[in-house]
């Protein structure tokens, strides 16, 4: 691939498999060597998705790039993999070895706790390092049917230490990958006005988890409300159902309502992967955004697949 300029050449063809893809989301793993709780550690924890017990493994560039088929994965943007929240700077200096050794990934949101008392010094570490761009910390976040308009939690969007912390992420120029559940979101809308030179990007769609006509109808309401933030930018992946191959009669709806909510400017396509290939390959992931897309006017899907992700994360 390297010398093709497969922007140009996807203007020229319109053929998919010369459409390039920059990854928005992705994560590398060496479990061998490096502690991640919720990989090494028995019984495993419950997750979304049922039983993860397939991708409790290595997962490195030569791995992900066996996975990919045809598809023109150009550049990758990795993000945090939940390391041993002892050493938060230890993935880092992995991470940058692995892409000194590979070429990948080509930037990195890394791992962060807002509301802990080194949160100063780990950011200033990550401020400096070209790799770094952003950071994720999942907020506190409760079950939908425990949610209320007033909740404040320790370790949540309105906890006073946590906004600290997060208000230091300015200074350093970076931005805020937010994994929560949608119905989180208007907490993350008032996070966005209340610190608007800072970027946050939505993790996994904000994980539109029940498919049913309401859980649906819910979703999109509470992605309408944080689009109206212009420094919100919404990536498309983690939407997977359990139990099922991810499939475009599923999920085309889901991506479709996305799109028109947030704008093709205001998106970005990811494959999560490893973790979503509890339920599918990741060829088959890229194939499905792809058919989803396929009546797009060509540069509306340069920007979803390739371009938005270059331009936020500055590849």
């Amino acid at each position: 691939m390297t010398g093709i300029d497969w922007r140009a050449r996807f203007m020229q063809t319109g053929c998919d498999d010369d459409l390039p893809i920059a990854d928005a989301h992705q994560h590398f793993f060496d479990i061998g060597r490096n502690y991640y709780p919720w990989l090494c550690d028995r019984p495993l924890k419950p997750f979304r998705y049922g039983d993860y017990e397939r991708i409790c493994r290595n997962f490195l560039p030569a791995d992900y790039f066996e996975q990919c088929g045809p598809h023109k994965v150009l550049k990758t943007v990795l993000i945090e993999g939940e390391w041993d929240p002892r050493d938060p700077l230890g993935e880092l200096r992995w991470v940058d070895e692995v892409a000194s050794q590979t070429g990948f990934p080509h930037a990195m949101s890394a791992q962060a706790w807002l509301d802990r008392d080194d949160i100063a010094s780990v950011l200033a570490v990550y401020g400096a390092h070209p790799l770094v761009k952003g950071i994720r910390h999942k907020p506190a976040a409760v079950p939908r049917d425990a949610y209320r308009d007033d909740f404040r939690a320790p370790g949540s969007m309105r906890d006073t230490k946590w906004r600290d912390g997060y208000a230091l992420l300015a200074r350093h120029d970076l931005m805020f990958e937010l994994q929560v559940f949608w119905w989180h979101l208007a907490e993350a809308a008032e996070l966005a006005r209340d610190f608007p030179s800072t970027r946050i990007v939505v993790n996994h769609t904000a994980l539109p988890s029940d498919r049913s006509v309401e859980g649906l109808a819910a979703w999109r309401a509470a992605l309408e409300r944080l689009a109206r933030e212009p420094n919100v930018h919404l990536k498309i992946s983690g939407i997977c159902v359990p139990g099922e191959r991810w499939n475009v009669a599923r999920n085309g709806p889901v991506v479709l309502d996305a799109i028109r909510i947030f704008g093709v400017e205001r998106c970005s396509f990811a494959s999560n992967y490893p973790v979503d290939g509890i339920v599918d390959r990741l060829a088959d992931i890229f194939d499905g955004f792809k058919a989803i897309t396929r009546s797009f006017d060509p540069r509306d899907r340069l920007r979803l697949f390739y371009d938005n992700t270059a331009r936020i994360y500055g590849l």
